[in-house]
């Protein structure tokens, strides 16, 4: 038996959300060219995206520093951990901002980072990459060759490598097909 006054009239109301902000045609004219400049940049092999991998390489490079307190696998696996984690959490951010533009670009470069991680783990056994550190370590590892090391699975590197490149592709192309479906329906409410 419920008790007097107790009823669907008791619960708290919810606030509507905040509408997303609207995406212009001019918006998305020039989101669409960068990212299909950036995309055409990766095919080819141009400097701009070595630009952005070179800063998200410095995010890498804290996050080993950042867990290295944890023991050496947190701290090997921080580093990646960090690099994937600062363009989600934005992302993230910008989606309760109800932000598109902003949560385009940053999970495009959430995903875009699947892209140099997966070159590293396809290097896992060879290690022929360029390593590059912060500071002054009395022993250099390569990251994957460990981390694939730990969990048995080294010899199967270049395989991981594909799948988590395919990850990255798949990715970039559906932000940027979620971002053009959420301008159209701006721009046709906008008519």
């Amino acid at each position: 038996m419920r008790p007097p006054g107790y009823g669907s009239d008791d619960l708290p109301t919810r606030q509507p959300r905040e509408p997303w902000a609207r995406v212009t045609s001019l918006v998305l004219i020039v989101s669409l060219l960068f990212f299909g400049l950036f995309l055409y940049g990766l095919v080819r092999d141009m400097e701009m995206p070595h630009l952005m991998d070179n800063a998200f390489m410095q995010i890498h490079a804290g996050g080993h520093a950042l867990f290295r307190v944890f023991g050496l696998t947190a701290a090997v696996a921080g580093g990646t951990f960090l690099q994937l984690f600062v363009p989600f959490a934005l992302g993230f951010y910008f989606i309760r901002q109800r932000q598109p533009l902003y949560v385009a670009l940053c999970l495009f470069f959430f995903f875009e980072q699947f892209l140099p991680i997966a070159r590293y783990m396809a290097d896992a056994q060879a290690q022929q990459l360029p390593w590059m550190s912060i500071g002054r370590y009395e022993s250099l590892i390569h990251d994957w060759n460990y981390l694939f090391t730990q969990l048995g699975v080294l010899s199967y590197d270049t395989m991981i490598a594909g799948i988590v490149r395919s990850i990255g592709s798949l990715g970039m192309i559906g932000v940027i097909f979620w971002f053009l479906w959420r301008a159209v329906i701006d721009i046709e409410l906008d008519r």
